[in-house]
């Protein structure tokens, strides 16, 4: 599967690899970065997870850490989103060229964004060929991470947001709100 990045959560992790703690100089390709949802809890941001998932970028994938816009609108090659361990979880595992056409985007959403997602919804909220992968909440705050292929929707407060892609660069796309009532 193809997934292009719109945008991140807010916290990331990082794993360096067991056997290469020992080493006093860590390569990047024994490392690890989880990104997830989080909100603002007091004057930290805290994961207060409604459904907790992790979007993973091998240190060997191409992904750089030091200069993260520069991953914005890239296209991953990646393994389908799944459930692994009782969590919902992505793996991105090598960085593309331009040209290549995602068949799905990674996109964070945030309750000012969408005026808030009403989870109680039974899954009126997200179209079904869309992937929840993290769901933080606290306070009125939300923070979404989702796989979204082309032309699905996830409906907030504000109204309906489908996933548009831009016809001339294949890596980017865009949430549009409805102007359907």
């Amino acid at each position: 599967m193809l997934i292009s990045v719109l945008g991140f959560g807010s916290i990331w992790t990082r794993r360096v690899a067991t056997d290469a703690r020992n080493h006093a100089d860590v390569r990047i390709s024994e490392t690890a970065y989880y990104n997830t949802t989080g909100v603002l809890v007091g004057d930290k941001l805290r994961n207060r997870p409604c459904t907790y998932g992790v979007a993973r970028f091998n240190g060997n994938s191409g992904f750089r850490p030091d200069c993260i816009h520069r991953m914005l609108q890239k296209v991953f090659e990646c393994e389908p989103p799944c459930v692994w361990d009782g969590h919902n979880k992505v793996l991105f595992k090598k960085l593309l060229g331009s040209s290549a056409k995602p068949d799905a985007y990674l996109v964070t959403i945030t309750a000012d964004q969408s005026g808030g997602i009403n989870r109680d919804q039974a899954g009126a909220w997200l179209h079904h060929d869309a992937h929840l992968i993290s769901f933080s909440e606290c306070g009125g705050q939300q923070e979404v991470m989702l796989v979204m292929p082309a032309y699905t929707w996830v409906r907030g407060q504000l109204g309906t947001f489908f996933m548009e892609p831009v016809a001339q660069r294949p890596g980017e796309a865009r949430l549009l709100l409805s102007s359907m009532i």
